[in-house]
């Protein structure tokens, strides 16, 4: 069968809004047409892969002084250390501190240009993902494929100092981006001993797609996660710890129930999860000022079976499933969340709610400024200690 008769078949006739209501039931009987289709698109978009795009204007790089000049954004004036993504991902820098703040302009320097020309850049993004590959830490790294349900996953596998070390750190990235972006947890895992595992997942631009092409948010892509545990298991890990960012904190947590070798699993380190997912949509639709009725419809498109004939979901959604504040109780190892507080995508109260109802395993360590997957580059001091600290208390 060819990849495309695998897709839903959105019949012509069907009004996107109709579908949208049929799933919605009674929140889309309140909801106009027009506001059904926005339901309809909001839906699609909540399921449908895609990478980050250029949202900050590049005006100028001095090449001798070693500086860029960048439009202020919330993410270009950010202390710290973080990569340059520009020209639509064809160049790659790396960019220290602020420098200077002037009439809307931020000047940082440059520490690198790894490719592309950025004195012909005209827009960009300011990226926490700082490294390329892990190699670039002085380690040796092997590059192995995980035989998922989907077909082999690419990872980056890099031993630890002692061979017969039977711990293993399973690194999981966040949406819409790839295993590179944890790269900058190797070296505090590498010190207390660890193997180091560096995952992809269905539909990440790296590893298979699943039949639709859709994220399920943690719900499927758990699969490819235990496929992980279980490769590690099957290469000497008698005890795994997993690391999530993001949605990849999702993943890791629908992991610590539903895996074949959940046993293994001793502990969680998550940073700017998504621990509550209602929480994560209801707070970005707000920013982009959809209606709650809309926001409703939305919901009920991507958790409902008629709803798939607009999002090209397999399967609905189960949003209690991956709400792991009202799931507290099932958390039965010990949890590490650092997040910050001005996330700005994912924001920090469902962290903080699962910290307060779960204080014997959940340690809570919260940041501000730092905003979504970049508290290692606001503060790398603050960050390693965090996990160093977390992993010495509590045997890790």
């Amino acid at each position: 069968m060819s990849r495309a008769s695998t897709r839903p078949d959105l019949r012509p006739n069907v009004p996107v809004w109709a579908v949208v209501a049929l799933a919605a039931g009674t929140a889309a009987t309140v909801v106009t047409a027009a506001g059904a289709v926005v339901a309809a698109l909001t839906s699609r978009a909540i399921v449908t892969p895609s990478l980050p795009v250029d949202d900050v204007r590049i005006l100028g790089y001095d090449e001798t002084a070693r500086t860029v000049d960048l439009a202020v954004t919330a993410d270009s004036i950010l202390p710290g250390l973080y990569s340059l993504r520009f020209s639509a991902d064809t160049g790659h820098a790396r960019i220290g501190e602020v420098l200077s703040v002037s009439d809307g302009v931020v000047r940082r320097s440059v520490l690198a240009v790894d490719y592309g020309d950025l004195s012909r850049a005209r827009s960009g993004r300011v990226s926490g993902w700082y490294y390329i590959h892990p190699s670039e830490l002085g380690v040796a790294v092997e590059e192995v494929g995980i035989p998922t349900a989907v077909g082999p996953a690419p990872a980056w596998y890099v031993p630890a100092a002692d061979p017969a070390s039977t711990k293993w750190v399973v690194q999981v990235h966040g949406r819409g981006v790839r295993r590179g972006e944890t790269i900058r947890a190797l070296p505090v895992f590498h010190e207390h001993g660890y193997h180091v595992l560096h995952i992809s997942y269905r539909n990440d631009g790296e590893a298979p797609r699943s039949a639709d092409g859709r994220y399920a948010l943690g719900d499927t892509e758990w699969e490819d996660l235990d496929s992980a545990i279980t490769w590690a298991h099957e290469h000497g890990a008698r005890d795994v710890v997993l690391m999530g960012w993001s949605m990849g904190g999702a993943i890791a947590l629908q992991a610590m129930g539903r895996a074949r070798h959940r046993e293994l699993i001793r502990g969680i380190a998550l940073e700017s999860p998504a621990v509550d997912w209602r929480e994560v949509l209801r707070f970005q639709g707000r920013a982009r000022r959809v209606p709650e009725l809309v926001g409703d419809a939305a919901f009920a498109a991507i958790t409902h079976a008629p709803g798939r004939l607009v999002t090209g979901q397999q399967h609905p959604l189960d949003l209690d499933r991956l709400d792991f504040v009202k799931r507290s109780d099932e958390v039965d190892v010990p949890v590490l969340l650092m997040h910050s507080d001005d996330d700005g995508y994912v924001p920090s109260g469902a962290s903080r709610k699962l910290a307060e109802a779960r204080p014997d395993l959940v340690t809570f360590v919260p940041f501000s400024i730092a905003r979504h997957t970049k508290l290692w580059n606001y503060d790398r001091v603050k960050w390693n200690r965090a996990i160093s600290d977390w992993l010495t208390a509590n045997g890790l």
